[in-house]
């Protein structure tokens, strides 16, 4: 897949399967940043130390990374379960800059490890994060009442409709305890219909540079 570099400088992969790129072309990290954790993981961190955490799409490891680094900034206890279904190879996970991108290329070693650990096992990669990642599609996900916080990073509706329905969302409502959060670049009408009608109370956000508006949905 080739690689191509974003307006911030930092990588992202472009899909040929989908036609799309696995981040925003204004800034792979930037966009990351905006939506996850800032609208994600510090908005959690404001409330709880304690954030057990679901995201639908691992791809390229960047929001993973990002939540790591936060994660022992904060002094947070993170469990991060990242779904994907079609695993970026890890060559190309070499050739990625994120560490450098953020300031830390010392944490190489760190970013891979994201990649090339086992799959479907917990690995407790420092005090402050518990990292698994399963080969799993998003659709057919169903873990009930055991996350704090997801982040919704699959490719647009456009490109995967399938994981856009009301039965994906009715599963990751079910699948946020009481008062979790879902966040996501999407901010579609009908993306933002779907959420209330399977329960989600939804807010519109400011979005990350290229998009107006992100949206955050709260069980």
């Amino acid at each position: 897949m080739p690689l191509i570099t974003t307006h911030d400088g930092s990588h992202s992969i472009y899909s040929e399967q989908y036609g799309v790129t696995y981040h925003s072309k204004f800034g792979a990290v930037t966009e990351s940043a905006h939506v996850f954790i800032a609208a994600g993981l510090r908005y959690k961190a404001a409330v709880q130390r304690d954030i057990a955490i679901l995201e639908t799409g691992f791809g390229t490891g960047l929001n993973a990374f990002m939540t790591w680094l936060e994660a022992e900034r904060r002094n947070l206890n993170v469990r991060y379960l990242g779904l994907e279904a079609y695993p970026v190879p890890e060559e190309e996970a070499h050739a990625l800059n994120y560490p450098l991108g953020l300031g830390c290329p010392e944490r190489s070693a760190d970013f891979l490890a994201l990649h090339q650990c086992e799959w479907a096992v917990p690995h407790p990669l420092s005090e402050h994060f518990v990292f698994e990642k399963r080969k799993h599609r998003i659709e057919e996900f169903e873990q009930p009442d055991t996350f704090d916080l997801i982040y919704f990073d699959a490719f647009a509706p456009q490109a995967q409709p399938e994981l856009w329905t009301e039965e994906v969302f009715a599963n990751m409502y079910r699948a946020l305890k009481t008062e979790g959060a879902l966040v996501t670049y999407c901010a579609q009408g009908h993306f933002k219909r779907t959420l209330k009608k399977v329960g989600f109370t939804v807010e519109r956000l400011q979005g990350p540079p290229g998009k107006r508006e992100m949206t955050r949905a709260f069980r």
